[in-house]
């Protein structure tokens, strides 16, 4: 399995709102985001690249690998 990369979160929303999500409410920094298919996760915004534990949990929540993410960003 390949070593997570450094996303920053506006990133990672592009690839989401690519696979489907849509940001269904914001607050306070975190907007939530659900898929069609019923998956959902809650991306925090803000400039610094997301914590590997923290990309880890919301590529679980929606199914994305990580080679898939690799590929995309």
């Amino acid at each position: 399995m390949p070593k997570l990369p450094q996303v920053k979160p506006k990133e990672l929303v592009r690839l989401l709102e690519k696979r489907g999500f849509v940001a269904r409410k914001t607050k306070s920094g975190h907007v939530f985001f659900q898929h069609p298919g019923g998956r959902t996760t809650i991306v925090s915004i803000h400039n610094k690249p997301l914590a590997k534990g923290t990309l880890s949990g919301i590529l679980k929540q929606t199914g994305i690998s990580v080679d898939e993410l690799i590929d995309e960003i």
